[in-house]
């Protein structure tokens, strides 16, 4: 567990450098395009290059090892941010539109080999806490990040904040150059297995019903997620128009506590939870973020942001460690799929909020798509219901056509024996 915490740090590292890119590069890219639309634009490619990247990341994976999947994607990021250092308000649009490609579909391959190989790290039995503080660490990245943007960028300029997350991809990918985690199940021929990528239509054939409703939720939060990210700004204009970065940093920073206090709660439990914890604790984030919208005073904003980062955090442990219970080969395969759910999420989710704050308030968007999450919730509580009732009627027609055998008791095997008389040990059948 040491050498995952190592790791973690690293992770910690990366993801803080690309929190703090992520208002460098949006500023950046108004700068260079010189319109609105030019932000969009750039943020939709990122993300479309990440939902492409989804369905073939898993089997990429299984064929390269995850190991030299992150290694390989660190690398690349680390690549498009340093020509965006060097280049600086010099570069070319066509640049600026690969860089973010890089960065989107980097992204992706990096966390599906990581979040699949997370069980091979540390077992089963650990990938609770493992995940717990992957959110914990990527909770303290997103506020460091996002706070330190501002003067990072106003006194080194964009080069420096591209040079900074670019160096936390290097920390990242010698970690795992140095440390050399076990990411893959002794397996034969990796390649052998592995098979052709499969095509984005087929990505989810095969795999249980229930979980890819698990999947689809996880993209309607993503969908829900991205209102309460778009409508925080202007919510923070509203309330405090003298300081608003200081109501967004309250809101941010209760919101990374709470996610800290689920991982010390799932991690006194245990045991891993299924899609019904999933489900509700989708549920009370969505409502705790709508909450969080309703102009309520500092100190109840606080508790309400503190609740939703708990059920934020909650709903991201669970949800993993519950993928990463299945197979090894088709772990790659879920995480893979999960991302495309997840970004294509949050991009359609973006360009629809921003929409819907031009003639709405930031309350009433944020209801709208958070009360989507939540119908999706209920939809996937009731679906675990009645395959728990299918489960149980199916076991009780199971009983009922137990065949009762009305032979004399000295013609039945005596206790220990088998039909042919020999002895079977304790007497329990095989398997029982």
């Amino acid at each position: 567990m040491f050498r995952f915490r190592l790791l973690v740090t690293s992770y910690a590292v990366s993801a803080y450098g690309n929190y703090l890119n992520l208002i460098a590069l949006s500023l950046f890219s108004y700068e260079v395009t010189g319109t609105a639309f030019g932000i969009g634009a750039v943020m939709a490619l990122r993300l479309l290059a990440g939902v492409a990247a989804g369905p073939v990341a898993g089997a990429v994976a299984a064929r390269f090892g995850r190991r030299a999947v992150m290694i390989g994607a660190d690398t690349a990021q680390a690549g498009a941010m340093t020509v965006l250092a060097v280049c600086g308000t010099r570069t070319p649009l066509w640049v600026l539109g690969g860089a973010v490609m890089v960065l989107g579909a980097g992204n992706t391959f990096f966390g599906v080999a990581l979040r699949s190989a997370v069980p091979v790290m540390v077992g089963q039995e650990g990938r609770v806490r493992a995940n717990g503080l992957l959110v914990t660490a990527r909770s303290l990245a997103t506020v460091l990040g996002f706070a330190s943007a501002a003067p990072v960028i106003a006194h080194g300029g964009y080069p420096t904040a591209f040079a900074v997350n670019a160096a936390s991809f290097v920390v990242s990918g010698a970690a795992l150059l140095v440390l050399r985690p076990r990411t893959e199940e002794e397996t034969p021929s990796r390649a052998a297995e592995s098979g052709p990528a499969p095509s984005w239509w087929r990505a989810g054939a095969g795999l249980p019903a229930l979980l890819l409703g698990l999947i689809a939720l996880r993209g309607t939060d993503a969908l829900a997620s991205s209102s309460h990210n778009v409508a925080l700004p202007v919510a923070a204009g509203l309330a405090d128009a003298v300081d608003p970065a200081l109501y967004m940093s309250r809101f941010w920073v209760a919101w990374a506590v709470g996610t800290l206090l689920a991982h010390q709660v799932l991690k006194r439990g245990g045991a891993a939870r299924g899609e019904r914890a999933f489900a509700l604790g989708t549920c009370a984030m969505s409502c705790s973020f709508v909450l969080a919208f309703t102009g309520l005073p500092a100190v109840a904003l606080t508790v309400a942001a503190a609740a939703a980062g708990f059920a934020d955090g909650w709903t991201e442990i669970v949800y993993t460690s519950r993928l990463q219970a299945a197979g090894d080969r088709e772990r790659g395969r879920l995480f893979g799929l999960s991302a495309t759910a997840e970004q294509g999420g949050f991009a359609l989710g973006t360009v629809a909020a921003a929409a819907a704050l031009e003639s709405l308030s930031p309350l009433t968007v944020v209801a709208l798509f958070h009360g989507t999450a939540v119908c999706g919730a209920l939809a996937l509580l009731l679906a675990v219901r009645a395959g728990r009732v299918d489960r149980k009627a199916s076991g009780a027609r199971r009983t009922r056509d137990v065949p009762t055998s009305d032979a004399p008791k000295e013609d039945a095997p005596k206790e220990g024996e088998g039909s042919h008389g020999t002895r079977t040990g304790d007497g329990r059948l095989p398997g029982s």
